[in-house]
């Protein structure tokens, strides 16, 4: 691992982890647990053909958690040297003897720890120097400019790489590691029409920079979702369909494990408390969670607590299969772990047979979102109102863009009037869904 620019061997990793274990039970930890992470990587961006950032990033840190009974403790470091970590398994016992017992804290169960840790094909370091990444930037920023002369100027672009390790141990003996990286390029432009000024962007991101999207392409999608947004209106309030564009109906998605996840189940903080087994969507959502494949975003052979993680179906034409759960959460809820500590691993939404021109026809009158603002959701009642913009659609036909909106309507009954989901699927980050159309929602104009 040193090869890659990693100032740490796996070996040497083990064995720092392995000595902070023994310092623990040393000073009288009945079990504990260290997670260690490394990253390496670069930024490039540039604005109007100049030079805009360079930045480098080096990092590292171990943090270390401690179990007298049930009594936790936690202490981190970015100093990885004999002494500092000794001292932060001190710092985190210490702490433990101030806090109160919790009956359900402690390390995931010894039998539900991974034993096969395959390769996932998750690290590809891209070796692109300075120089390289910035002739990249400046081919994407320039693809935007010359889309349209409405184009007048231009947040930037940007080249990114970076390669990270992760490396877990506890005191059942359990030690696992891997490197991964990610990279991405992305370019953002400002067109004005008049008194009109509009902005919008696009990107890449992937584990292999070969399979990042070429960057004049990028590029040219961005000066694209900027121009048609110029001359955009105003609309009367009404309830009509909207339809979700791909990039934006994964926070649908994204809402949805969030009310399925422990922490906010067990906080009863959830619009679906005691769904498990029942119909909370339409039959057309199908969620499948798969850890294992190559080069995935999401993918990972072990969560944060070492448990082995498993593809599995989290909902099936609309009914909920699974919760997303932690060892923690999980004994909160009387039931067991999911292997999600750390986070939901690939999510895959099933799409139906519409493309995205399908959709708009099946849609027939209504508004397709392409941008959100705010966080307007609240997560016990499922009630949802958003700042939007986007275009207005009759006919099945785009009309005329759209801003100043608000969009509402309850996550709970939105779930449920999913009329379709898109084949225009855009793998950017752990979910892989294509556009949704909800039947009906209420959009306000002032």
């Amino acid at each position: 691992m040193s090869d890659s620019g990693f100032s740490y061997s796996f070996d040497e990793i083990k064995q720092m982890s392995e000595d902070v274990l023994k310092v623990a039970k040393r000073l009288g930890a009945s079990s504990a647990e260290a997670e260690l992470s490394l990253s390496i990587g670069q930024n490039v961006s540039v604005r109007m053909g100049e030079v805009e950032n360079i930045e480098y990033n080096r990092d590292k840190g171990m943090s270390v958690t401690v179990y007298f009974g049930k009594r936790k403790g936690h202490a981190s470091t970015s100093d990885l040297s004999t002494q500092a970590l000794a001292d932060t398994v001190a710092a985190a016992c210490n702490i433990a003897k101030y806090t109160a017992q919790d009956d359900f804290c402690g390390l995931a169960d010894a039998a539900l720890l991974a034993d096969v840790i395959p390769d996932l094909d998750l690290n590809h370091p891209w070796d692109i120097s300075v120089d390289a990444a910035i002739e990249v930037a400046k081919a994407c920023e320039t693809a935007a400019l010359q889309v349209d002369s409405r184009i007048t100027n231009s947040e930037g672009a940007s080249v990114s790489s970076g390669t990270g390790f992760f490396s877990y141990s506890n005191s059942h003996g359990f030690t696992g590691g891997y490197p991964s990286s990610r990279h991405g390029v992305s370019c953002s432009v400002i067109a004005e029409s008049g008194s009109s000024m509009q902005r919008d962007y696009w990107y890449s991101t992937a584990r292999a920079s070969e399979d990042l999207m070429p960057a004049a392409d990028i590029g040219r999608i961005a000066g694209e979702r900027t121009v048609r947004r110029l001359g955009a209106q105003k609309i009367r309030t009404c309830q009509v369909p909207v339809l979700f564009e791909a990039s934006l109906a994964s926070g649908l998605i994204s809402t949805l494990i969030s009310a399925i996840s422990g922490g906010n189940l067990y906080r009863k903080s959830s619009f679906l408390l005691n769904s498990l087994g029942k119909q909370i969507a339409s039959p057309l959502l199908n969620i499948y969670e798969d850890p294992f494949i190559r080069k995935g975003l999401a993918s990972s052979p072990f969560d944060n607590e070492g448990v082995s993680t498993r593809a599995r179906q989290l909902v099936e034409n609309g009914v909920l299969q699974g919760y997303v759960l932690s060892s923690y959460s999980a004994r909160k809820l009387g039931m067991q772990t999911t292997g999600n500590a750390g986070g939901n691993h690939n999510l895959i939404v099933q799409p139906s047979e519409h493309d995205f021109a399908r959709l708009l026809q099946q849609m027939g009158t209504g508004l397709v979102v392409t941008e959100l603002l705010g966080h307007g959701i609240n997560m016990v009642t499922g009630d949802y109102s958003r700042g939007a913009a986007g275009f207005w659609v009759e006919n099945g036909v785009i009309v005329h863009p759209v801003e100043e909106i608000t969009i509402a309507g309850n996550m709970a009954e939105m779930l449920k009037m999913i009329a379709g989901v898109g084949t225009d699927i855009q793998i950017q980050g752990s979910k892989q869904v294509g556009s949704i159309l909800i039947e009906r929602m209420t959009v306000a104009s002032d």
